[in-house]
């Protein structure tokens, strides 16, 4: 493949222009900067980014939850609490432990339990790693899968990735950030530091400006030494940096038209670079990119109880952020035939209807909400502004697989077969005709993922998509950042689907294929005796929480102090759920 550098685009205000040239430079003296850095004085640096994330969190969430339309006693503003400061104060927290056991001589994956999975894969079991993720996030747990070949010695050899070469620059690096979950950015700006070495200039998405002296005080740790600037600017901006001769590497989120944009260009010289394979963007790019996100649910003998949770854990994946979530759950993979299926979808039109009213706020994504009402006019206007399409046969959903409207719009398939049959036919249809490879749900009882037994097993190994949650969403691996977060691997410039590369990571494992997240199929205290114990009667991050938001806050504030005093009241909070 060859590239030719594009020049700089002069469109821009020379003043900002001027800035930028400015704050790359002075990155890349801070790059040098890094390299003197020792492994100790990294996770000193982190706890003091660490401190003053928990400095600001309650001003983060706020000024989140008022750029989404909720004002601050909205009883979904907790998702703010979870989705951006919880879940940088968690990646600090794994990075700095990390650090900690390559600064003693020893792998960050020392301690783990790892073991061999499906097709001779290589399994580490990276959550929880401590006593308080049981409680924290009682009756999950964690895998991170490696690619086929990869070997527990060489998972243990390798696991730290730059940081096991402390003295070797990484360079400069863009982050283009993304405008829906306010974690994103920083997490992406913390993996480039800690896998690659790489400090970055960040471009925040103009819906999350607001947020901007919030990062500068949180990151103020990294921008004082020269490890980070951060910008603000529309598309001018973001072409000018991609252009720009001083910068690296690129990372995005965002979307597939626009990642397409920043490699190929637009219109006749896109389409003739694709020809002669000569991308426009000369520097490398990783990308997370988003998809159509499957929900499979096997069929089984569930209780009414079981129907009415399970609904509102739907729900939840769609409804989360009014549905402006790269993986919001859209696709509904059920079986025709399952006794249940009828007294499923009711419970489920329930739940959608039922859940806190919010408003469409994500750009564009009211139009994608009209486009879904063109495409399936009959479709079902449940609560506010969200639509249900009961699409059943599957030669009816086309629209429905292949579009990530990005809204709250969700959709029910119907598939043929029973037990391992459709569960093989549902991997094989989230394989071949949902477009993407992020994420993937599953939710299965566990009387049924017994009676599979390996087959189970054998057939989400199938299951291409770089995140896969059991009897859980995948929004939740990502706000786990002991997980990796990222495109199922094979994507190309070309040909990028849900993107290139993983963030996350905090153990800095090398060459990964996936991470699954597995949950309680049921929640506290129907929980008791059974295959997966929790002592959550709902999570906090369900639309329908009662106490969502006292109890996403007070994660966050034991995440950021440690205190016993906040652990347990949060914890008494959630019993009222």
């Amino acid at each position: 493949m060859t590239s030719t550098p594009a020049s700089p685009p002069s469109a821009i205000d020379e003043t900002v222009r001027t800035e930028i040239d400015h704050a790359i430079a002075a990155l890349h003296a801070g790059s040098r900067v890094w390299t003197q850095f020792s492994l100790a004085q990294r996770a000193t640096l982190l706890r003091r980014v660490r401190a003053a994330v928990g400095a600001v969190a309650r001003e983060w969430a706020e000024t989140a939850a008022r750029s989404k339309g909720l004002h601050v006693g909205h009883p979904l503003v907790g998702e703010e609490w979870l989705s951006g400061p919880y879940a940088v104060l968690t990646g600090l927290d794994g990075y700095i432990e990390s650090l900690e056991a390559l600064a003693a001589g020893r792998s960050p994956i020392e301690k783990l339990f790892v073991d061999d999975g499906p097709g001779g894969r290589t399994r580490v079991h990276t959550f929880p790693s401590h006593a308080v993720d049981h409680v924290l996030l009682s009756g999950f747990t964690g895998e991170v899968w490696l690619e086929p070949g990869v070997t527990p010695q060489d998972a243990t050899a390798t696991a730290g990735l730059a940081q096991r070469h402390p003295t070797e620059p990484g360079g400069v690096g863009l982050v283009l950030g993304a405008g829906n979950i306010t974690s994103i950015p920083v997490l992406d700006v913390l993996y480039e530091l800690l896998a690659f070495s790489r400090v970055s200039i960040l471009k925040v998405n103009p819906t999350q400006d607001a947020l901007v002296p919030i990062f500068e005080r949180a990151l103020a740790a990294l921008i004082e030494p020269g490890f980070l600037r951060i910008v603000r600017g529309a598309g001018d901006v973001g072409a000018y940096l991609t252009a720009h001769e001083g910068v690296d590497h690129v990372h995005i989120t965002g979307s597939a038209v626009t990642f397409d944009a920043i490699v190929w260009g637009q219109g006749e010289d896109a389409a003739s670079r694709r020809r002669a394979d000569d991308p426009r963007l000369a520097h490398p790019i990783t990308a997370e990119l988003g998809g159509v996100s499957p929900i499979i649910v096997v069929p089984g003998e569930w209780s009414d109880a079981d129907l009415r949770y399970q609904a509102e854990h739907v729900v939840t994946m769609r409804l989360h952020n009014s549905g402006h979530n790269c993986i919001a759950g859209q696709v509904v993979l059920l079986a025709a035939s399952w006794p249940q299926k009828d007294a499923f979808l009711q419970a489920l039109r329930e739940a959608y209807g039922r859940a806190p009213a919010r408003p469409v706020w994500y750009p564009n994504s009211a139009a994608k909400l009209s486009a879904a009402e063109s495409d399936y006019p009959d479709a079902q206007h449940c609560g506010d502004e969200r639509l249900l399409i009961e699409a059943g046969d599957a030669d009816a959903a086309t629209a429905l697989e292949t579009t990530e409207y990005f809204s709250p719009v969700l959709g029910v398939v119907e598939l043929p077969g029973e037990g391992r049959e459709f569960l093989r036919a549902a991997v094989a249809h989230a394989n071949d005709r949902l477009a993407g490879t992020l994420g993937a749900n599953v939710l299965v009882d566990p009387v049924t993922e017994s009676t599979l037994g390996a087959a189970f097993d054998e057939e989400i190994a199938a299951l291409r998509y770089g995140g896969i949650a059991i009897n859980a969403w995948t929004g939740v691996l990502f706000a786990t950042p002991a997980l990796s977060w990222g495109a199922f691997p094979g994507h190309t410039v070309a040909d990028v689907g849900s993107g290139l590369g993983v963030v996350h990571n905090t153990f800095l494992v090398d060459r990964i294929e996936r991470s699954v997240l597995r949950g309680p199929f049921r929640p506290a205290p129907r929980s008791l005796g059974r295959s997966r114990f929790t002592i959550l009667p709902k999570p906090p991050w369900f639309v329908t929480s009662r106490t969502g938001t006292a109890v996403s806050e007070g994660l966050t504030r034991y995440r950021a102090t440690g205190s016993p005093i906040t652990l347990v009241t949060t914890l008494t909070k959630a019993l009222g759920s």
